[in-house]
C-alpha cells in the first residue's frame, strides 16, 4: 500500500471528526448571527411544522392499528400492480403521503419492511415517489402564505402530484423480478401488523400513537433547528456570497435572475427557508418563481433526505431509489409547471 492510499484512508477515517469539529468552531464563532438563526428555526418548527403535521403523525399511527391496511391491498391490488410495480397495501403509503408531507412516506415504508408487508425492493420503489409536500404545505404555506396566491398553491401542488406519480412509474422497474422478504420462511402474512384497535385497549393504542407521533416530529424538529443554523453559517461565513459569484455568469447567460441563487441553494439545505427566499424574489417573470420552487418542492432538501435516511437506517432499505427518485421528481415537477404556465393563458402570473 503506498503512502497516498494510507492518508487517502486515514482522511476518510477522520473526515466526519474534523467536520462535526468545523461545525462546532463555526457555531462559536458565528453566534451572533447563529442564534436568531436557531430561534427562528424553532419558530417555524414549533408555529408551523407541528400544527399541521403532528395530527397526522397520530392519524397515521391510529391508522396502521386498524384494518385498512390489508382492505386496502384487496381492493388496489391489480392498480398498484399495473402502475408502480408494488402489492395494493402500499397505496396506503401513497395516500397518507399526499394528505400528509414529508417523511410519512418513508415511515410507513420503513414500517412495512419492518413487518415484511411488503417485500424489500417493493419498499425501496415506495420509497422512491411516497414521500412528498403535503397540501397543507404546498396550498397553504407555500401558495397563500408566500406566494399570496391559492391558485398558484394548487398549481404547484397539482404538478407535484404529477410528478411523484410519473416517479412510481417509473421506478416500477427498480430491481423488476427481485422479491426479497427477508428469511426463507418469511411471508406477508408471517408477520402480524401491530395491535389492532378496539375499544378495550383504545387508551393504550392512542397513547402509543401519540408516542410515537412525538419522536417524530421532534426529530423533523431538531433537523429544522440544526439546518437553520448551517444555513445562517453559510450566509454569515460568505460561503452563499461565493457561490452566487460562480454562479452568476451561467444565470446571466440564460437570463435568469441571478437573485434566485441564494434561495436556491438555501433550498437545496432545507426547503421551507428556500422557498421563502425564492418568493420574495422581486422579479416581472414570476413564472421563474413558481418553477424554481416546484423544482424545491419536488427535491425537498438535504434536510429531509437525512430525515428519511435516519429512518430508513433501521431497516435493511437502500437510500438510493429515494435520492434518484427526488432528483427525478424535482426535475419533472419543474418541467409540468413549466408547460402548464405556458399552456393556459389565465397561469401566466408574469408582469
Amino acid at each position: 500500500m503506498t503512502k497516498t492510499n494510507i492518508y487517502v484512508i486515514k482522511l476518510k477515517r477522520n473526515l466526519l471528526p474534523l467536520f462535526f469539529f468545523g461545525f462546532t468552531f463555526c457555531l462559536l464563532i458565528f453566534s451572533q448571527s447563529n442564534l436568531p438563526a436557531v430561534k427562528s428555526g424553532l419558530s417555524l418548527w414549533a408555529n408551523s411544522v407541528v400544527p399541521s403535521l403532528f395530527p397526522f403523525f397520530v392519524a397515521t399511527e391510529l391508522l396502521m392499528h386498524t384494518n385498512i391496511i390489508s382492505l386496502l391491498g384487496r381492493v388496489l391490488t391489480p392498480y398498484m400492480k399495473l402502475l408502480f410495480n408494488v402489492r395494493g397495501e402500499g397505496s396506503f403509503a401513497f395516500i397518507m403521503g399526499i394528505i400528509s408531507g414529508y417523511p410519512i412516506g418513508a415511515k410507513i415504508a420503513s414500517h412495512f419492511r419492518q413487518n415484511h408487508i411488503c417485500s424489500k425492493e417493493e419498499c425501496e420503489r415506495l420509497l422512491s415517489f411516497t414521500n412528498n409536500s403535503g397540501p397543507l404545505f404546498i396550498i397553504g404555506t407555500v401558495g397563500i402564505v408566500m406566494f399570496r396566491s391559492t391558485t398558484i398553491g394548487i398549481l404547484l401542488f397539482v404538478t407535484h402530484l404529477l410528478a411523484c406519480i410519473s416517479v412510481g412509474f417509473l421506478f416500477r422497474y427498480w430491481k423488476k423480478g427481485q422479491n426479497t422478504w427477508g428469511t426463507p420462511s418469511s411471508t406477508p402474512s408471517s408477520y402480524p401488523l401491530q395491535k389492532t384497535a378496539s375499544l378495550s385497549n383504545l387508551g393504550e393504542i392512542l397513547a402509543d400513537s401519540i408516542t410515537r407521533s412525538i419522536s417524530t416530529i421532534l426529530l423533523i424538529g431538531g433537523f429544522v433547528v440544526i439546518f437553520s443554523s448551517i444555513i445562517s453559517i453559510f450566509k454569515a461565513s460568505g460561503l452563499f456570497t461565493s457561490c452566487t459569484l460562480l454562479l452568476n455568469p451561467i444565470f446571466a447567460c440564460l437570463h435568469i435572475d441571478t437573485n434566485f441563487i441564494q434561495g436556491l441553494l438555501a433550498g437545496l439545505l432545507e426547503i421551507t427557508n428556500g422557498i421563502h427566499t425564492i418568493s420574495c424574489v422581486a422579479s416581472k417573470k414570476l413564472s421563474l418563481n413558481i418553477i424554481f420552487t416546484s423544482f424545491l418542492l419536488g427535491f425537498g432538501g438535504f434536510s429531509i433526505l437525512l430525515q428519511v435516511w435516519s429512518i430508513t437506517a433501521k431497516t435493511d432499505l437502500s437510500i438510493k431509489p429515494y435520492v434518484y427518485g427526488k432528483l427525478l421528481q424535482a426535475c419533472l415537477s419543474a418541467f409540468y409547471t413549466y408547460v402548464l404556465l405556458h399552456v393556459f393563458p389565465f397561469l401566466n402570473f408574469d408582469l
